[in-house]
């Protein structure tokens, strides 16, 4: 039998195998697409044309495409991308949005910051995700939206809602899907985006496709909600200098989407890579009796998904002993999300306490975020899980 930690390339890492282990090391992806980012950034430089334009109609063009024939609109980042959608949809005083308290603060925050109240539904604990099924008991004559997350790279389970792909389903509000992670995921083959209104993506520089400082995207099959988002993120003007609408200046760089361009065609590697490196992660995890213990359990993967792995997260008890035992050790980890939304102090309004919503809060204290990087070789892997055994061997620890 093959000893759990061996590694299958004979050309081991000598920095996996001792150094420092990031969360994330973009130093060692832009290596991969250097030459052809400087290019990119020359050629806008020459072009001095920086806001709009034709870098950001290609990239837009590209996104889009990739998204199984979306409009896709270029936003100054995720969080705007939220806002506005919100903003298009009407969304305002005296309305509710029904979405997860299991999720980064912009999820809920642009909700509050249009008026509206979220009304947070509990995750499956399986999946970190709110389902479809959930949110659907959980809509009331005031509900204006749903805004669902696609955390960590796996698409929600959102089958429950019969969501046609591509079509609008009047009898349901409109559905935001908070996509900042999932870029390139589906389920049952079908794109973000195809889940509801829009999808609203980040190109924050630890996404699975990040710039080079902030930016985001919506993606649409609903070519009059795509214009509309167009005006809005220009001040609610078309054409200039003429408002029909009251939007803001959310408009994504020209210097941001020729990167962004540069690195959309290596997303679906990079997908590989990770999904790799997770599939790694499980079989030495089961092979290390963590599992069996339950010490450690591997993320869930629905049937039929793709998911990416933005993050790899696993649930993992006596989670903050064994996070400060890794750093200790050299390798990067990050708790996604220590605190739930609803126990926020700015939501303190919404009247929530501790055991409101138990499964979120369960998840902010067992979850841990592993290195998964496409550029991470196997001998990396297998430290960090050495690393983690180790400490779950003491028997004081486990």
């Amino acid at each position: 039998m093959t000893a759990p930690f061996a590694s299958d390339s004979p050309a081991v890492d000598a920095a996996a195998s001792s150094g420092p282990i990031p969360l994330l090391d973009l130093q060692a992806q832009l290596a991969t697409y250097r030459e052809a980012a400087l290019a990119a950034m020359t050629r806008v430089m020459d072009s001095q044309y920086f806001i709009q334009g034709p870098e950001v109609d290609a990239f837009e063009a590209s996104l889009g495409a990739s998204l199984g024939g979306q409009a896709a609109v270029g936003l100054s980042s995720g969080t705007d991308a939220l806002l506005v959608a919100l903003m298009a949809l009407g969304v305002g005083p005296g309305d509710e949005v029904l979405t997860t308290p299991f999720s980064f603060f912009a999820t809920a925050g642009t909700v509050a910051r249009v008026g509206a109240k979220p009304v947070f539904v509990d995750i499956d604990p399986a999946t970190f995700n709110v389902t479809g099924a959930a949110l659907k008991a959980a809509i009331t004559p005031a509900t204006r939206a749903l805004i669902p997350v696609h955390l960590f790279g796996q698409v929600a389970d959102l089958r429950a809602l019969e969501v046609a792909p591509g079509r609008l389903d009047l009898a349901l509000p409109p559905i935001i899907e908070d996509a900042a992670q999932a870029l390139g995921a589906t389920l049952e083959g079908r794109p973000i985006g195809s889940w509801g209104r829009c999808a609203c993506v980040s190109f924050f520089p630890s996404k699975n496709l990040g710039g080079f400082g902030d930016g985001g995207a919506l993606s649409t099959f609903d070519a009059d909600f795509a214009e509309r988002v167009r005006v809005l993120r220009v001040h609610g003007s078309k054409p200039k200098y003429l408002h029909h609408l009251v939007g803001g200046n959310f408009r994504l760089d020209a210097l941001q989407a020729a990167v962004l361009a540069v690195k959309l065609p290596l997303l679906a590697g990079w997908a590989e890579a990770r999904r790799a490196h997770a599939a790694l992660y499980d079989g030495l995890f089961e092979a290390s009796g963590l599992v069996a213990r339950g010490l450690i359990v591997p993320p869930t993967v629905l049937p039929e998904a793709g998911h990416v792995f933005n993050q790899y997260v696993v649930r993992a008890q006596n989670r903050d002993a064994l996070q400060a035992h890794l750093t200790a050790a050299g390798i990067g980890t990050m708790v996604y999300y220590p605190r739930p939304l609803h126990l926020q102090p700015c939501f303190a309004d919404l009247g929530h306490g501790p055991g409101d919503f138990p499964e979120s809060e369960r998840a902010c204290a067992e979850v841990l975020a592993l290195p998964v990087y496409p550029e991470l070789p196997p001998a990396g892997i297998e430290r960090v899980v050495r690393a983690i055994s180790g400490f779950y061997g003491h028997p004081t620890r486990g």
